[in-house]
């Protein structure tokens, strides 16, 4: 594989009048997790269909692993693993026998080491003998993203996998994605979690009404937006007082003793406040830089906040 993963010129996909994918363009690098964020019916899911050639598109272009998702499908399935909103597991069967049933399809070798190894890396050793309709949503997960890697995929689709888990079984599964790209594995992830993206993304897209509305690294998306700033905390009134003076342009609170001063967040900028503040003899008893976050990002760019997104 060369050092793009997957590579998407122009797909679009349309369900009567109703414009699903309006041409979207996107690359995903080897090894890395590519997050993919967007309001429902933003069209994340049809995305993934297509990519994974559930689906067939209209219009366009894309490729996986090299291989042409309409001229060469069968490659394509050869390589991948999809993991969808919800577990694909089967419920009467333990999971050590959904494992089995998986090696069997795909004809796997060497099956008992195969699921040997994947039940303890996914921590589902004690429970393998035990009916999956007993198990947790977050064993669940497990299983099902075990399930997948039987095959060992060079690429992974992941369409919102922690939808519905605790906070406690959402970072176990933020560590298992973290080690599957750190063997080499291409993760592409669709999930209405901003802090997830933030968490695991090496590059993020914004997808709206079907039309890619921004792109860059978490980094690069919030310094888009202005309302980075540096906030300073006084013990006293009259510091508080002095400092509004000096930084004329800047933001105070009085109950919490502190002033935003606007700032890009650069190093530049932070001595040049904290050299004003010298140059005054005023001495700030606490500083940070804050800048805009995910949610920000978000509701900037669609209009919608997480809140709403997510129902």
């Amino acid at each position: 594989m060369n050092s793009s993963a997957i590579a998407v010129s122009g797909l679009r996909k349309t369900y009567g009048d109703k414009v699903v994918l309006d041409g979207i363009d996107l690359e995903v690098r080897a090894g890395t997790v590519f997050s993919l964020l967007g309001p429902n019916g933003a069209g994340k899911t049809t995305t993934v269909n297509v990519l994974t050639t559930l689906l067939k598109a209209d219009g366009g272009t894309a490729r996986v692993a090299g291989h042409d998702i309409d001229t060469e499908a069968k490659a394509v399935r050869s390589v991948i693993g999809v993991t969808g909103q919800f577990a694909a597991v089967d419920e009467l069967l333990t999971g050590q026998e959904n494992l089995q049933l998986m090696v069997d399809l795909l004809g796997v070798n060497s099956g008992e080491q195969v699921i040997a190894g994947l039940l303890a890396r996914f921590d589902l050793v004690e429970s393998a003998q035990k009916p999956v309709s007993t198990y947790s949503g977050g064993m669940r997960r497990k299983l099902d993203l075990a399930m997948t890697l039987v095959g060992k995929p060079k690429i992974i689709f992941l369409d919102e996998p922690t939808t519905g888990l605790d906070p406690r079984s959402r970072r176990t599964m933020w560590t298992i994605i973290r080690g599957l790209v750190a063997d080499g594995v291409t993760i592409f992830l669709t999930t209405q979690y901003l802090d997830e993206a933030d968490q695991l993304a090496d590059r993020i897209a914004v997808l709206d009404q079907g039309k890619l509305v921004a792109e860059g690294t978490p980094d690069e998306l919030k310094r888009q937006l202005p309302g980075t700033h540096v906030r300073l905390r006084f013990s006293t009134v009259e510091e508080l007082d002095a400092a509004a003076r000096i930084f004329t342009d800047s933001t105070r609170d009085d109950e919490a003793m502190d002033l935003r001063v606007p700032s890009d967040g650069g190093t530049k900028s932070l001595r040049a406040v904290l050299d004003r503040l010298d140059e005054y003899s005023i001495s700030a008893e606490e500083f940070s830089v804050h800048t805009p976050d995910l949610d920000d990002v978000f509701l900037a760019l669609t209009g919608h906040n997480t809140e709403v997104a997510a129902k």
